[in-house]
C-alpha cells in the first residue's frame, strides 16, 4: 500500500485503552506521517496519545461505520511528551488503587478492572463489571474532588474485560480482540458444532472465559458448504449404490456413506450421481442432539476453576506498542 499522505490528509489512527479508531485530519502545517507514526491527536474526549494506521479513504469510513472525521492530528510527540506519557501511566496506578478502595469502603457491587486518564488530563475513565445497576454517584463525587479532573464510569462486559487485559491467546498470537477486531460479534455453541471443534470448554474458550472469537472466522464458508452438501440422513447413489449420508466432511466437501453390508465410505461430492431424497435427520433430534451436547458444555464449565484476575498495571508498561 502506497503510504504517502492524500491531498486531505486524513488518517486512520488509533488511540485510548480501548484501542479506539477513527479518522484524523491534518490542518496546517504538513506533519510527516505514516503507518506505525505516533501521533498527538485531538478527539471528541481530549488531547490523547495515537498511532496512524494507515492513509483514509472511502473504504475505511464504510469500514469503521463513519460519515465525518473524528478530530484533527496535533503534532508527532516530543521529549516532553515521552516524560509526560510516563507520569500518566503512574497517575493510573495511583487512581485505579484509590477508586478501587473507595469502592470496598462504600461497598459497592462493582469489580474494577482499569483506569484510563486521558492523555491531556481531560478525564479518566474508570472501567468495570457488574452483574447489577450501581449508583456509584457519591463515588464520582469523591473521586472528582481527590482528581480534580472530570470522571466517566464504563461498565463494560467479560468480552471487553478481556480486551482490555488480556495479552496472548491459546494459538501464541495477540488475543484478537486487543488489535484488530473492531467489534466482538456474538458467538455460538452452533458454531464451534459445525466446525467440529471440541465441546471441552478449556479448548474452545478465550481468555475471557467465553467461546473464542475465531469460532466465528470460518463459519460462513463452513456453512456455505453444509448447504451444498446432501444433509445428514439424505439418501444418495454413487457408482457404488445407493447409501445413506451419516457425516459431512465440510471443507473437503465429501461424505460418509453408509451402503448396504454395513459398508461406510468416505465419497467426494463429484462421485454423488444424483440424491434420492434430501430429507435429513427431523428437527426435533436434532434440537435434542444440541440441547445434550450444549447442556453438557455448561456442566464442564460449572467445574471449571474461577478466572484469576490480573493485578494493576505496571506503570512502565507501554501499551500503544505496536502489535508483535
Amino acid at each position: 500500500m502506497d503510504m504517502s499522505a492524500p491531498p486531505s490528509q486524513a488518517w486512520v489512527v488509533r488511540y485510548g485503552v480501548t484501542r479506539l479508531l477513527g479518522e484524523f485530519v491534518i490542518r496546517g502545517p504538513h506533519i510527516p506521517v505514516s503507518r506505525g507514526t505516533q501521533v498527538i491527536v485531538r478527539s471528541d474526549r481530549g488531547t490523547e496519545w495515537g498511532e496512524v494506521l494507515c492513509a483514509a479513504s472511502e473504504s475505511t469510513r464504510e469500514w469503521l461505520g463513519i460519515d465525518k472525521e473524528t478530530g484533527r492530528i496535533l503534532r508527532l510527540p516530543t521529549l516532553d511528551d515521552e516524560r509526560h506519557k510516563d507520569r500518566v501511566a503512574q497517575l493510573e496506578v495511583e487512581e485505579f488503587n484509590s477508586c478501587k478502595q473507595l469502592i470496598g469502603e462504600m461497598s459497592l457491587q462493582m469489580q474494577l478492572v482499569d483506569t484510563e486518564h486521558v492523555f491531556g488530563g481531560e478525564r479518566i475513565v474508570f472501567y468495570y463489571v457488574s452483574e447489577q445497576r450501581i449508583d456509584f454517584r457519591e463515588l464520582v463525587k469523591v473521586l472528582a474532588k481527590r482528581h480534580q479532573s472530570r470522571i466517566e464510569m464504563r461498565q463494560i462486559g467479560i468480552r471487553d474485560e478481556a480486551r482490555l487485559l488480556a495479552d496472548y491467546g491459546d494459538c501464541g498470537k495477540p488475543v484478537c480482540c486487543n488489535t484488530h477486531l473492531k467489534e466482538m460479534p456474538p458467538v455460538s455453541m452452533k458454531m464451534a458444532k459445525l466446525q467440529k471443534a471440541t465441546l471441552d470448554p478449556s479448548k474452545i474458550s478465550g481468555r475471557c472465559g467465553r467461546l473464542k472469537c475465531c469460532l466465528r472466522y470460518e463459519y460462513d464458508t463452513y456453512e456455505e458448504h453444509r448447504k451444498e452438501l446432501p444433509p445428514i440422513g439424505a439418501t444418495v447413489v454413487t457408482k457404488l449404490g445407493q447409501g445413506r449420508v451419516v457425516a459431512q466432511e465440510l471443507l473437503a466437501k465429501k461424505l460418509m456413506v453408509a451402503y448396504e453390508g454395513q459398508r461406510t465410505v468416505l465419497t467426494d461430492q463429484k462421485e454423488i450421481i444424483t440424491v434420492v431424497g434430501k430429507k435429513g435427520l427431523p428437527a426435533a433430534v436434532e434440537r435434542e442432539i444440541e440441547e445434550e451436547e450444549a447442556e453438557e458444555f455448561m456442566q464442564s464449565e460449572s467445574s471449571r476453576p474461577p478466572r484469576p484476575q490480573r493485578p494493576p498495571r505496571n506503570p512502565s508498561e507501554n501499551r500503544n506498542q505496536p502489535d508483535r
